[in-house]
């Protein structure tokens, strides 16, 4: 199968940093390579993935987020796609941007890496004319019933590169954006409750990034506490191998939580709350714990002694695996080639566990 992947221009794929959705985009194009699929990939020059790839921009254009850059990304990665059987599109604009399908226009996919929110419901409603659209979590995907998801399908990790640790490093971890949304503040104080310090990993390159830092967060850090700034991938693998827990407060439905996964890949538990996604990735009591509040949380963090670092890694191996993601998608390019017409077809099953309990 010919299969294009389109990334978003804002970064290098891999990222040489912070991003969530390079990273997915990385292991996809590299799983689906291994498999015997023609993967061509469009994405910035200085992209490092190991599949043939063609760009617009040497380089990711900043500042992010930019219409006109995005755009004329996009239509560039079209052009250069005509001749594939697939299409897999990870930007926004770009499936906007699609021609309708017809005869001669390869299907296109679409998966959606963000929330659901009242701007972007609209958008995807009109996507959903053009594309199938993929959830990447069953809660992602009930936040908005009212457009058709052709599969959701939960991120993958490369267990060949997120290898288990001992967990002996006598510290907890916190990673993600520097953001209120993420919980960094409340990942410090709960851990400072229980004597507990923690090395904070995170981006912090907007504005509304590094004053959240100045006004919120710097005043709680302890001369114990480590900051690391977007740490290289190496560092990242130690730091997740090392830590006795990985802290998930999230303050927001997270779609997914990639974070999340590669710390149980790593051996790693997490304590967080049980908000978004995180019940889709975490067995409350055996891979970690989910709490209601930042008491909660404290008292958890006391308790992960009794998690098993085995039980971790092993349901990484079962339900985050590349190549089950990669099964997963191929399996819908199939069924979209063979059936356009089911990329209509609403898959929400809520067969995994949603109780929250400390």
């Amino acid at each position: 199968m010919r299969i294009g992947l389109i990334a978003p221009p804002w970064a290098p794929v891999p990222p040489v940093g912070y991003g969530g959705t390079e990273v997915v985009v990385d292991n996809l194009a590299r799983g689906l390579q291994e498999l015997g699929h023609d993967v061509r990939l469009f994405t910035v020059g200085d992209s490092a993935c190991p599949v043939p790839s063609s760009h617009l921009y040497e380089t990711a254009p900043r500042p992010i987020g930019t219409t006109v850059e995005e755009a004329a990304h996009v239509l560039a990665a079209y052009e250069a796609m005509a001749d594939v059987d697939v299409i897999h599109d990870h930007t926004v604009v770009g499936p906007l941007l699609a021609a309708r399908p017809r005869r001669g226009i390869p299907p296109v996919l679409s998966t959606h890496h963000g929330a659901f929110t009242d701007e972007n419901r609209r958008i995807f409603r009109e996507i959903a004319r053009r594309a199938a659209v993929i959830a990447i979590s069953h809660d992602q995907a009930s936040r908005a019933p009212e457009i058709p998801i052709a599969a959701v399908i939960h991120h993958g990790i490369d267990l060949a590169t997120y290898l288990p640790g001992p967990g002996a490093g006598g510290y907890l971890l916190f990673l993600g954006r520097m953001s209120h949304e993420k919980g960094v503040a409340t990942a410090l104080r709960a851990a400072h409750r229980g004597g507990h310090r923690l090395v904070v990993a995170t981006k912090m390159r907007e504005a509304s990034e590094i004053d959240y830092f100045k006004t919120v967060v710097e005043p709680l850090l302890t001369a114990d506490d480590v900051l690391l700034v977007e740490p290289s991938i190496e560092v990242r693998l130690d730091l997740l191998q090392r830590a006795e827990a990985l802290l998930n407060p999230i303050a927001w439905p997270e779609p997914f939580g990639l974070a999340m996964a590669e710390a149980l890949a790593s051996g790693t538990p997490v304590v967080g709350f049980g908000t978004g996604a995180a019940p889709e990735i975490i067995d409350h009591g055996v891979t970690g714990f989910l709490c209601r509040d930042e008491g909660e949380l404290s008292d958890a963090i006391g308790r992960i002694p009794v998690l098993d670092r085995g039980a971790c890694r092993a349901a990484a191996e079962q339900r985050f695996s590349l190549p089950r993601m990669v099964r997963d998608h191929v399996e819908l390019y199939e069924r979209v080639l063979t059936n356009p017409s089911s990329i209509h077809e609403l898959h929400l099953e809520a067969d995994l566990p949603v109780e929250v309990v400390a």
